[in-house]
């Protein structure tokens, strides 16, 4: 079903139920990612990861051709933003790495990212103790943009419970990035020129999602409505420019930057994080949100 002016598409449940097996495909595949990376590795050898993980799911990668991009995930590397493309380039122990993945099931789209510093021995629980991660060749700075964009993208997700209109997401995603600024005493840039969106049988839909504050109300939020919620932070200005490949976004001021996102269904009563293993339990616990329970497609 599609209404509205800007010709939002609501699901069914059992359409949100395939979305939800999509979403599955892609956190196995940062999973895998994620547990692949080590410092010596390419770029390309994470995409590798992630094409046989989709592969062997029996799903689709929803990014390879997307409007022409060459690869499988999009692999950015410190003060690359979003849309990196998998390549030469190879890891470093310190590098802050963010994987954002696309997978599709029966026509149905799920979209993540997540964000991690790469340690000795391969990516860093930034949940860890500062020593600890300090011991591994972490950066706190750079552990303590992770912790705070991933904050932001559930504090954002979170809203989405019990507001009425979409301007709510981003009034948390700014009041989380202030606090955890306020709180560590950096000073964080939230990228503007990139949103999140709504998302189903196309990966991307409107409406946009912003990750800050905006004049206006946003739409009306209502059962079947999809969205990718994924905040873009840097330790600086918010201003981007796009590399000479027409793909790679990197800040201007050369500041590192994190990436997280979560697809998030809007159900009759209550939401459900698609892209969640947990379904989003764990962390949207902490705001008193227990998901809804998706019956199997």
């Amino acid at each position: 079903m599609v209404f509205g002016r800007e010709r939002i598409e609501y699901k069914t449940p059992d359409q949100v139920r395939l979305m939800r097996r999509a979403g599955l495909v892609v956190a196995d595949t940062l999973a895998a990612v994620r547990a692949a990376a080590l410092p010596g590795l390419t770029t390309a050898d994470l995409d590798a990861v992630a094409a046989k993980t989709i592969k062997d799911a029996g799903a689709t990668p929803s990014f390879l051709g997307y409007q022409g991009f060459p690869a499988v995930i999009c692999t950015s590397v410190n003060d690359e933003v979003i849309h990196g493309i998998p390549g030469s380039r190879v890891l470093a122990t310190g590098d802050l790495v963010s994987i954002d993945c696309g997978a599709i099931i029966e026509g149905w789209h799920g979209d993540s990212a997540i964000s991690f510093v790469l340690g000795t021995d391969g990516a860093l629980d930034h949940k860890l103790p500062d020593d600890e991660l300090v011991a591994a060749g972490a950066d706190l700075a750079d552990i303590g943009l992770v912790r705070a964009t991933e904050a932001a993208m559930w504090a954002g997700i979170a809203a989405l419970a019990s507001a009425k209109r979409l301007n709510a997401v981003g009034e948390a995603v700014e009041a989380a990035v202030e606090m955890a600024g306020k709180f560590s005493g950096a000073e964080y840039g939230i990228v503007e020129d990139y949103v999140g969106h709504g998302i189903g049988s196309a990966m991307h839909q409107p409406p946009d999602v912003h990750n800050y504050r905006t004049s206006g109300s946003g739409p009306k939020l209502r059962s079947g409505m999809c969205l990718a919620i994924e905040p873009m932070i840097t330790r600086g200005e918010s201003e981007t420019r796009v590399l000479e490949d027409d793909w790679t976004v990197v800040t201007v001021d050369g500041s590192r930057a994190a990436h997280w996102e979560h697809s998030t269904a809007v159900m009759e009563d209550g939401i459900v994080v698609l892209t969640a293993v947990d379904s989003g339990a764990e962390r949207l616990g902490v705001f008193g949100v227990e998901p809804v329970a998706l019956d199997r497609a």
